[in-house]
């Protein structure tokens, strides 16, 4: 079963306590640290161009966040990406915004140029702008748009040739021979900023422990959407409780759990 396997996944992570290397934006530093603290990771948060390549070579997965984004910041994230390239380190890139501002798009394909990505995480607008395809973006945040997500995430792993993980009202993964689709989470994610680029990186810690990078994203996101729908039970649809208990969830969330409660289909090209 997909989930048991999720499950397995989830304990090889705390067994090896990886070490993620973020490259994240100043939105969301600390939160990304403490859930990946919470689940059993390692966090590391180094941004200058002068050690990045250094901490990228000695990481399980390093995660590339361009919520704010500015040049110095793209030239960091491009020195880390290639020298994990060469140390066979997995890169997980979140394009965030892409589509919202000629440049945002424009760094978001450099790096896709530049680094061999492992993991693209998104949702459909930054994926789909990452691309060259059109789909309605306000801020950083996609637009309702009616696109077919299984068809975006299978269009963008065979044309960038890497995994594709597009968050929304359910998840789709792609990596050009396999498609799982998850359908866990819960709506008010999308009311505390930060749990999308806490969830890129937990897709990070996944992928320090798990070469097959599709199963690596499913796994995670399934993880990460049970832990989620545990934190509501605790916190209700209230916010600033339900971050706390996410942190929580991610913590006490078990292999049992995501056997239990997981939903994930699988669906072959």
């Amino acid at each position: 079963m997909l989930v048991k396997g999720a499950g397995r996944l989830l304990e090889k992570v705390r067994e090896t306590n990886p070490l993620v290397h973020n490259i994240t934006n100043v939105v969301v530093t600390n939160f990304t640290a403490n859930g990946l603290l919470a689940l059993g990771a390692s966090p590391v948060m180094a941004y200058a161009k002068e050690e990045v390549a250094d901490m990228a070579r000695i990481a399980g997965a390093l995660v590339l966040n361009m919520g704010t984004l500015n040049a110095a910041e793209v030239e960091a994230m491009i020195i880390a990406g290639k020298a994990a390239n060469e140390a066979g380190v997995p890169v997980i890139f979140d394009p965030v915004g892409a589509g919202a501002t000629p440049y945002r798009t424009e760094a978001a394909r450099r790096i896709t140029k530049e680094i061999k990505i492992s993991v693209l995480r998104g949702n459909a607008a930054e994926i789909a702008n990452v691309m060259g395809e059109s789909w309605a973006i306000k801020g950083v945040d996609a637009g309702e748009g009616t696109g077919d997500t299984v068809a975006l995430a299978k269009m963008a792993a065979e044309k960038l040739g890497i995994t594709v993980a597009i968050t929304g009202k359910e998840d789709v993964v792609a990596d050009g021979q396999t498609v799982y689709i998850i359908q866990n989470g819960h709506p008010i994610l999308t009311k505390v900023t930060g749990t999308g680029c806490l969830l890129t990186s937990v897709i990070g810690a996944f992928a320090a422990a798990e070469k097959d990078m599709a199963m690596a994203a499913a796994s995670a996101l399934v993880s990460y959407g049970v832990a989620a729908e545990m934190a509501v039970h605790q916190s209700g649809e209230k916010p600033g409780s339900f971050q706390i208990e996410l942190l929580n969830a991610l913590a006490q969330v078990s292999a049992k759990d995501v056997e239990n409660y997981g939903i994930i289909d699988q669906l072959e090209i």
